[in-house]
C-alpha cells in the first residue's frame, strides 16, 4: 500500500505540476528536482522490499508454521 501511494503519487505529480520537476536544484547544475525524487522512488521500494522480507522470514513464517501446527 505504501509503495503504491509513493508510486502514483510520483506519477500524479508528473501529470500535474512537470514544470516543477524540471525547475534545477541549483543555478550552477544540471540536476532537476525530478531526479532526487525519482530515485528515492526507486530505494522506497528496495526499503520496502527489504522489510517485507525481514517480517516474511520471521513472523509470517512463524505464524505459517503455527496454522499448519492446528490443521493437523
Amino acid at each position: 500500500m505504501i509503495m503504491l501511494i509513493i508510486y502514483y503519487g510520483f506519477i500524479v505529480i508528473i501529470a500535474f505540476n512537470k514544470a516543477w520537476l524540471g525547475t534545477l536544484l541549483s543555478d550552477a547544475g544540471v540536476t532537476t528536482i525530478g531526479f532526487p525524487i525519482g530515485v528515492g522512488v526507486i530505494l522506497s521500494a528496495i526499503a520496502l522490499t527489504g522489510i517485507y522480507v525481514y517480517r516474511a522470514n520471521g513472523e509470517f513464517d512463524e505464524l505459517n508454521r503455527q496454522i499448519i501446527e492446528e490443521s493437523r
